[in-house]
Protein backbone atom coordinates (compact mmCIF):
# COMPACT_ATOMS: atom_id res chain seq x y z
CA UNK A 1 0.00 0.00 0.00
CA UNK A 2 1.65 3.34 -1.02
CA UNK A 3 1.58 6.50 0.65
CA UNK A 4 -2.12 8.12 0.45
CA UNK A 5 -3.81 4.76 -0.22
CA UNK A 6 -6.92 3.52 1.27
CA UNK A 7 -6.31 1.65 4.42
CA UNK A 8 -8.40 -1.94 4.84
CA UNK A 9 -10.55 -0.21 7.53
CA UNK A 10 -11.70 2.68 5.04
CA UNK A 11 -12.33 0.21 1.78
CA UNK A 12 -14.39 -2.04 3.77
CA UNK A 13 -16.56 1.09 4.30
CA UNK A 14 -16.72 2.94 0.84
CA UNK A 15 -16.40 -0.59 -1.44
CA UNK A 16 -19.48 -1.37 -0.78
CA UNK A 17 -21.13 2.08 -1.94
CA UNK A 18 -18.98 1.77 -4.98
CA UNK A 19 -20.63 0.87 -8.46
CA UNK A 20 -19.72 -2.85 -10.01
CA UNK A 21 -17.82 -1.98 -13.62
CA UNK A 22 -18.90 -4.61 -16.20
CA UNK A 23 -15.63 -5.25 -17.96
CA UNK A 24 -14.96 -6.59 -21.80
CA UNK A 25 -12.89 -9.93 -22.53
CA UNK A 26 -9.84 -8.16 -23.57
CA UNK A 27 -10.28 -5.06 -21.21
CA UNK A 28 -11.35 -6.66 -17.98
CA UNK A 29 -12.73 -3.87 -15.39
CA UNK A 30 -10.45 -4.24 -12.71
CA UNK A 31 -10.65 -3.12 -9.15
CA UNK A 32 -12.75 -0.25 -8.17
CA UNK A 33 -9.71 -0.36 -5.13
CA UNK A 34 -7.38 0.49 -7.22
CA UNK A 35 -9.00 2.83 -9.25
CA UNK A 36 -9.99 5.20 -6.55
CA UNK A 37 -6.53 4.78 -5.02
CA UNK A 38 -5.13 6.03 -8.45
CA UNK A 39 -8.22 8.72 -8.06
CA UNK A 40 -7.26 9.64 -4.72
CA UNK A 41 -3.08 9.95 -5.63
CA UNK A 42 -4.33 12.53 -8.48
CA UNK A 43 -6.69 14.68 -5.96
CA UNK A 44 -3.96 14.47 -3.60
CA UNK A 45 -0.59 15.60 -5.89
CA UNK A 46 -2.70 17.60 -8.35
CA UNK A 47 -0.98 16.32 -11.20
CA UNK A 48 -2.46 15.81 -14.81
CA UNK A 49 -4.36 12.81 -15.27
CA UNK A 50 -1.02 11.35 -17.69
CA UNK A 51 1.67 11.79 -14.63
CA UNK A 52 -0.20 9.37 -12.69
CA UNK A 53 1.89 7.21 -10.80
CA UNK A 54 2.25 3.84 -13.15
CA UNK A 55 1.96 1.71 -10.00
CA UNK A 56 -2.09 2.41 -10.78
CA UNK A 57 -2.51 1.43 -14.68
CA UNK A 58 -3.41 3.37 -17.66
CA UNK A 59 -4.01 6.76 -16.91
CA UNK A 60 -6.90 7.02 -19.88
CA UNK A 61 -9.02 4.20 -17.98
CA UNK A 62 -8.94 6.01 -14.46
CA UNK A 63 -9.77 9.36 -16.21
CA UNK A 64 -12.81 8.29 -18.23
CA UNK A 65 -14.48 6.40 -15.15
CA UNK A 66 -13.77 9.17 -12.98
CA UNK A 67 -15.75 11.16 -15.57
CA UNK A 68 -18.32 8.56 -15.94
CA UNK A 69 -19.03 8.57 -12.43
CA UNK A 70 -18.95 12.53 -12.39
CA UNK A 71 -21.90 12.29 -14.74
CA UNK A 72 -23.51 9.48 -13.11
CA UNK A 73 -23.51 11.36 -9.65
CA UNK A 74 -21.90 8.45 -8.25
CA UNK A 75 -19.62 10.84 -6.55
CA UNK A 76 -21.97 13.35 -5.00
CA UNK A 77 -24.09 10.10 -3.71
CA UNK A 78 -20.80 8.53 -2.55
CA UNK A 79 -20.69 11.98 0.15
CA UNK A 80 -24.56 12.24 1.05
CA UNK A 81 -24.60 8.39 1.79
CA UNK A 82 -21.47 8.76 4.12
CA UNK A 83 -23.44 12.13 5.62
CA UNK A 84 -26.37 9.88 6.35
CA UNK A 85 -24.42 6.47 7.41
CA UNK A 86 -22.44 8.93 10.10
CA UNK A 87 -23.84 10.51 13.48
CA UNK A 88 -24.07 13.95 11.94
CA UNK A 89 -23.84 16.62 14.35
CA UNK A 90 -27.52 18.64 13.82
CA UNK A 91 -27.24 20.76 17.06
CA UNK A 92 -25.21 23.55 15.15
CA UNK A 93 -24.10 23.73 11.30
CA UNK A 94 -22.07 26.10 9.69
CA UNK A 95 -21.87 27.78 6.00
CA UNK A 96 -18.66 29.47 4.91
CA UNK A 97 -16.94 30.32 1.35
CA UNK A 98 -13.52 30.56 0.39
CA UNK A 99 -12.04 31.17 -3.03
CA UNK A 100 -9.35 29.56 -4.80
CA UNK A 101 -7.40 30.14 -8.24
CA UNK A 102 -8.03 28.92 -11.45
CA UNK A 103 -4.97 27.25 -13.47
CA UNK A 104 -4.37 28.95 -16.52
CA UNK A 105 -5.10 25.41 -18.75
CA UNK A 106 -8.37 25.55 -16.57
CA UNK A 107 -10.59 27.46 -19.24
CA UNK A 108 -11.51 26.25 -22.55
CA UNK A 109 -14.92 24.50 -21.56
CA UNK A 110 -17.72 24.68 -23.94
CA UNK A 111 -20.29 27.71 -22.98
CA UNK A 112 -17.52 29.90 -21.92
CA UNK A 113 -15.84 30.33 -17.74
CA UNK A 114 -18.79 32.05 -16.40
CA UNK A 115 -21.02 28.17 -16.92
CA UNK A 116 -18.16 26.62 -15.71
CA UNK A 117 -18.05 28.56 -12.27
CA UNK A 118 -15.09 30.67 -13.22
CA UNK A 119 -15.17 34.13 -12.24
CA UNK A 120 -12.31 37.15 -13.58
CA UNK A 121 -10.05 38.94 -11.18
CA UNK A 122 -6.66 41.22 -11.67
CA UNK A 123 -5.15 37.58 -11.30
CA UNK A 124 -7.00 36.01 -13.65
CA UNK A 125 -9.93 33.25 -13.00
CA UNK A 126 -10.88 32.27 -9.82
CA UNK A 127 -14.00 29.71 -8.80
CA UNK A 128 -15.48 29.85 -5.11
CA UNK A 129 -16.57 27.20 -3.29
CA UNK A 130 -19.65 27.26 -0.83
CA UNK A 131 -19.97 24.83 1.87
CA UNK A 132 -22.01 23.55 4.37
CA UNK A 133 -20.69 21.68 7.62
CA UNK A 134 -21.83 20.12 10.50
CA UNK A 135 -21.26 21.26 14.11
CA UNK A 136 -17.87 18.67 14.18
CA UNK A 137 -16.53 21.21 10.78
CA UNK A 138 -17.76 18.02 8.59
CA UNK A 139 -18.26 18.54 4.95
CA UNK A 140 -21.91 18.22 4.04
CA UNK A 141 -22.44 19.63 0.78
CA UNK A 142 -20.92 22.52 -1.90
CA UNK A 143 -22.14 24.89 -4.04
CA UNK A 144 -19.78 26.27 -6.95
CA UNK A 145 -19.95 29.91 -8.00
CA UNK A 146 -17.60 32.39 -9.98
CA UNK A 147 -14.85 33.89 -7.29
CA UNK A 148 -17.04 37.73 -7.41
CA UNK A 149 -20.14 36.20 -6.58
CA UNK A 150 -21.47 37.15 -3.28
CA UNK A 151 -22.04 34.77 -0.32
CA UNK A 152 -25.56 35.31 -0.44
CA UNK A 153 -26.43 34.16 -3.71
CA UNK A 154 -25.05 30.73 -2.53
CA UNK A 155 -27.86 30.97 0.63
CA UNK A 156 -30.32 29.48 -0.78
CA UNK A 157 -29.11 26.63 -2.61
CA UNK A 158 -26.99 25.44 0.70
CA UNK A 159 -30.09 25.85 3.11
CA UNK A 160 -31.89 23.53 0.53
CA UNK A 161 -29.66 20.80 1.04
CA UNK A 162 -31.57 17.57 1.99
CA UNK A 163 -29.81 17.00 5.40
CA UNK A 164 -31.23 17.35 9.03
CA UNK A 165 -32.07 20.49 10.31
CA UNK A 166 -29.95 21.91 12.81
CA UNK A 167 -30.40 23.91 15.72
CA UNK A 168 -28.24 26.59 14.94
CA UNK A 169 -26.33 28.20 11.98
CA UNK A 170 -23.13 29.77 12.34
CA UNK A 171 -22.08 32.30 9.91
CA UNK A 172 -19.50 35.33 9.98
CA UNK A 173 -21.07 38.98 9.59
CA UNK A 174 -20.37 38.64 5.87
CA UNK A 175 -23.84 36.62 5.90
CA UNK A 176 -25.49 39.35 8.26
CA UNK A 177 -28.22 40.38 5.87
CA UNK A 178 -32.40 40.22 7.14
CA UNK A 179 -32.87 37.70 4.14
CA UNK A 180 -30.74 35.35 5.37
CA UNK A 181 -32.14 35.60 9.12
CA UNK A 182 -35.81 35.73 7.96
CA UNK A 183 -34.94 32.39 5.58
CA UNK A 184 -33.26 30.94 8.84
CA UNK A 185 -35.98 31.59 11.29
CA UNK A 186 -38.87 30.63 8.91
CA UNK A 187 -37.05 27.03 8.73
CA UNK A 188 -36.87 26.68 12.61
CA UNK A 189 -33.17 27.80 12.89
CA UNK A 190 -31.56 30.48 14.58
CA UNK A 191 -29.08 32.30 12.96
CA UNK A 192 -25.56 32.90 14.88
CA UNK A 193 -24.07 35.53 12.75
CA UNK A 194 -22.41 38.61 14.59
CA UNK A 195 -24.08 41.89 12.77
CA UNK A 196 -21.99 44.69 10.94
CA UNK A 197 -20.89 47.63 12.31
CA UNK A 198 -22.96 49.92 9.99
CA UNK A 199 -26.42 48.20 11.22
CA UNK A 200 -28.88 50.72 13.07
CA UNK A 201 -30.31 47.87 14.88
CA UNK A 202 -27.74 45.32 15.36
CA UNK A 203 -29.07 41.85 15.97
CA UNK A 204 -28.08 39.72 18.86
CA UNK A 205 -25.78 36.97 18.60
CA UNK A 206 -24.29 34.36 21.20
CA UNK A 207 -20.40 35.33 20.87
CA UNK A 208 -19.93 32.32 23.07
CA UNK A 209 -21.50 29.89 20.71
CA UNK A 210 -20.13 31.95 17.76
CA UNK A 211 -16.80 30.87 18.33
CA UNK A 212 -17.14 26.88 17.38
CA UNK A 213 -16.77 28.57 13.71
CA UNK A 214 -13.58 28.07 13.42
CA UNK A 215 -14.20 24.70 12.57
CA UNK A 216 -15.42 25.23 9.23
CA UNK A 217 -12.28 27.33 8.62
CA UNK A 218 -10.37 24.52 9.35
CA UNK A 219 -12.40 21.90 7.39
CA UNK A 220 -11.47 24.69 4.22
CA UNK A 221 -7.55 23.99 4.99
CA UNK A 222 -7.95 20.19 5.57
CA UNK A 223 -9.55 20.26 1.75
CA UNK A 224 -6.90 22.43 0.27
CA UNK A 225 -4.19 19.98 1.81
CA UNK A 226 -5.17 18.32 -1.92
CA UNK A 227 -3.52 20.22 -4.34
CA UNK A 228 -6.48 19.63 -6.95
CA UNK A 229 -8.78 21.35 -4.41
CA UNK A 230 -5.81 24.37 -3.72
CA UNK A 231 -5.66 24.97 -7.43
CA UNK A 232 -8.32 24.57 -9.84
CA UNK A 233 -7.08 22.15 -12.49
CA UNK A 234 -10.78 21.12 -14.24
CA UNK A 235 -12.36 22.69 -17.12
CA UNK A 236 -15.64 21.69 -16.21
CA UNK A 237 -17.68 22.66 -13.04
CA UNK A 238 -18.83 18.65 -12.39
CA UNK A 239 -15.25 17.92 -12.58
CA UNK A 240 -14.26 19.93 -9.68
CA UNK A 241 -17.00 19.14 -7.80
CA UNK A 242 -16.40 15.81 -7.87
CA UNK A 243 -13.06 16.21 -6.75
CA UNK A 244 -14.84 18.07 -3.96
CA UNK A 245 -17.05 15.41 -2.81
CA UNK A 246 -14.29 12.79 -2.87
CA UNK A 247 -11.69 14.62 -0.77
CA UNK A 248 -14.86 15.34 1.43
CA UNK A 249 -15.66 11.59 1.03
CA UNK A 250 -11.86 11.03 2.85
CA UNK A 251 -12.72 13.17 5.35
CA UNK A 252 -15.60 11.18 6.32
CA UNK A 253 -14.08 7.72 5.95
CA UNK A 254 -11.00 8.93 8.18
CA UNK A 255 -13.84 10.06 10.64
CA UNK A 256 -15.53 6.94 10.48
CA UNK A 257 -11.39 4.69 10.97
CA UNK A 258 -11.12 6.82 13.99
CA UNK A 259 -14.22 7.17 15.89
CA UNK A 260 -13.72 5.46 19.30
Amino acid sequence: MARGDLTNEEWSVIGVLLPSERGRKARPAHDNRRFLDGMLFVLRAGCPWRDMHERYGKWNSFYIRFRRWAEQGVWDALLETLVELGLTDDWQHMIDSTTVRGHSQAAGAKGGPGSQGFGRSRGGFTSKIHARADGQGRPLGFVLTGGEVSDYKAVPALLAMPIGKPRLMLADKGYDGDEVRQSLLMRGVMPVIPPKANRRTPAACDFKQYRDRNRIERMFNRLKQARRIATRYDKTASSFLAFLSLAASRMWLRDYVNRP
